[in-house]
């Protein structure tokens, strides 16, 4: 990506850079072996080992080779010397890997390219680089690029990654809790709001942590204010959501594939007001599926399982019947659901309003829209991420890529875990099929996650750029060692070492692999639970009181959803439900026909 155009030397300066000057003139040592991605490197001897700052790991070296000027980071260091290096005034050893090369380009200037065409021989002077150096290694001069923080091997450089091999490749940040996962990506999003005004952000928030990163330029969208109704839900996503994510009766699922396209059907007709060839019942009226966005009204739903209840002699067989109808119910009534059920079919069809909030189609409209999870049913988030993360595909496929989009996942192993048996299926396949094909439509990926070994590894094999933050869970650094294809591989090493906010960057979105650490973020910009920020923090003595107070009552309003409680009893045994809830019980307490005799 850096290729195409970033900051050169020009003939001069790669001269002195090959000859060693604006380097340091004294080298640190010689070569003294070499393979394909490695050389060893004998260090010279000194009186003052202050004087060779650079001979330690993680910093970088330079070899002349012929034409070329190879780039070199220090991997490991050793008091080990093979046979013979030692009588040759050698004190220690290094070994570095190759990362890529500076060579001269058609106009004469000096530029940097990742790989190494032509290898260094033994006794090639190792001498460490300068400022001006790793400024062209890193394309630190290069507009196009973003600075989300600073260089491990020099502070006073910027570290600056690739907008364009981020979102296009996709990408993912990871590490252990506490390392500052949530403010680096919100540096991270922050830049790539700058260079790419064109393109659209939708941000899953688990922790309603992001709502102040990123001032006016974010939608917040949150369980006060958020819609999404139930006729967006596809069938597994609102089995899901009828079940509570346990697992669903066979019968009842049975009833509901056949009921739901008829209700789509019932519901078209009545706004296009063509009553004369409505046949009740009858799924050949609209041609619709289960999985048909269009929308249709719970009392159709509830309608046509009662009709069809109805037509049942065998008492056992319509319990299957009565208990769908009231599961249903019971979260049409819930107020925890009000997001799905609430005004749901007030306008019609609104599912391009839905579309252009969710995901700020409009031009002139806010970058980022921030959905926050925490407040949402648990037992529905798995569909709710289900829904978000179908419907950004889907809109990239049907408007072939009109609107960028970038949809960015946290605790993205929560939803596509490494174990098939776990978590929802639908919301695993909904992600992986972002990460697989979403580039093709202009549909981006960015994960956070603290657990990487937990992740499905398919999707962690589809992101181009990589953020390795502080890691010691073995299991974890070997995904990650696994999914670096880089020559610098030796670099995940420092990984339990790293600082808070320090992070090893490989792929698509950097020159080389960098060890870097972010920029920190203005205090009220920083990630934060706007939970505890409204609540406070239970302090002493009278602070304790309220602090509790605060939680119980919110404990409590949590059954009504900042409902009024009048509202609350009425949607509880509304009289259409008390009138239908007496016929199926009279129904079924019926004795049919056949078991009268």
């Amino acid at each position: 990506m850096f290729e195409r155009g970033g900051p050169t030397l020009s003939s001069d300066d790669l001269h002195h850079a090959i000859a060693g000057e604006g380097l340091s003139r004294s080298p640190v040592g010689r070569v003294i072996s070499v393979t394909g991605s490695r050389a060893g490197v004998g260090i010279l001897p000194t009186g003052d080992r202050r004087s060779h700052p650079t001979a330690t790991v993680g910093r970088f070296v330079g070899l002349r080779a012929g034409q070329s000027f190879i780039v070199a980071m220090i991997t490991e260091a050793t008091a080990e010397l093979p046979p013979g290096a030692r009588e040759q005034g050698f004190e220690t050893s290094i070994y570095i890997d190759l990362m890529g090369e500076i060579r001269r380009d058609a106009d004469g200037a000096g530029r940097f390219k990742r790989g190494v065409s032509e290898y260094p021989a033994i006794g090639d002077e190792a001498v460490p680089l300068d400022a001006d150096i790793l400024r062209l290694i890193y394309a630190t001069d290069d507009k196009g690029l973003a600075n989300v923080g600073t260089l491990h091997q020099d502070q006073a450089l910027p570290a600056c990654v690739d907008v364009e091999g981020l979102v296009s490749k996709h990408f993912a940040l990871l590490g252990t809790t506490g390392v500052g996962k949530s403010s680096a990506m919100a540096v991270i999003l922050n830049e790539i709001i700058a260079l790419r005004p064109d393109l659209r952000i939708f941000l899953l928030d688990g922790h309603n942590e992001y709502g102040r990163c990123f001032g006016e330029r974010a939608n917040v969208i949150n369980s006060r204010n958020v819609k999404l109704p139930f006729w967006l839900f596809n069938f597994e996503e609102f089995t899901d959501v009828v079940y509570g994510g346990r697992p669903a009766v066979a019968e009842e699922v049975e009833i509901l594939a056949e009921v739901l396209p008829i209700a789509k059907g019932l519901y078209t007709q009545y706004k296009g007001g063509d009553r004369a060839m409505r046949r009740k019942g009858d799924p050949r009226v609209s041609g619709f599926t289960v999985d048909t966005p269009v929308p249709y009204t719970i009392q159709d739903l509830l309608s046509q399982i009662d009709e069809r209840m109805g037509r049942l002699e065998n008492r056992g067989a319509r319990m299957h019947y009565h208990r769908l109808m009231t599961r249903i119910e019971t979260i049409r009534n819930d107020p925890h659901y009000a997001f799905m059920f609430e005004n749901a079919n007030v306008g019609g069809d609104t599912m391009g309003e839905l579309l252009t909030n969710l995901f700020r189609l409009d031009s002139a409209a806010k970058p980022i829209s921030v959905m926050q999870m925490a407040g949402l049913p648990p037992e529905t988030i798995d569909a709710v991420v289900c829904v978000l993360c179908r419907l950004a595909f889907d809109f990239g496929l049907w408007s072939e890529g009109a609107v960028p989009l970038l949809f960015v996942c946290e605790e993205a192993h929560r939803y596509a875990s490494s174990d098939a048996s776990a978590g929802f299926t639908p919301t695993r396949r909904a992600l992986t099929r972002i990460a697989r094909e979403g580039r093709k439509y202009r549909v981006s990926l960015g994960l956070v996650t603290q657990r990487p070994a937990e992740l499905d590894p398919t999707i962690i094999a589809q992101c181009g750029t990589l953020f390795a933050m502080r890691m010691a869970n073995d299991r974890d650094q070997a995904l990650l060692r696994s999914a670096v294809s880089d020559a610098a591989t030796n670099l995940l090493s420092f990984v339990p070492t790293l600082a808070t906010g320090e992070a090893v960057a490989f792929g698509e979105g950097v020159t080389v692999p960098v060890r870097l650490a972010f920029r920190r973020m203005p205090p009220e910009r920083v990630p934060r639970n706007e939970l505890s920020q409204a609540l406070g923090h239970p302090g002493s003595g009278a602070g304790d009181v309220d602090f509790i107070r605060s939680v119980v009552e919110r404990w409590r309003g949590a059954s009504m959803s900042g409902r009024p409680r009048h509202e609350e009893a009425e949607a509880e045994e509304s009289p259409d439900l008390r009138l239908l809830r007496n016929r199926l019980e009279s129904s079924l307490l019926r004795p049919s026909p056949t078991s009268a005799g």
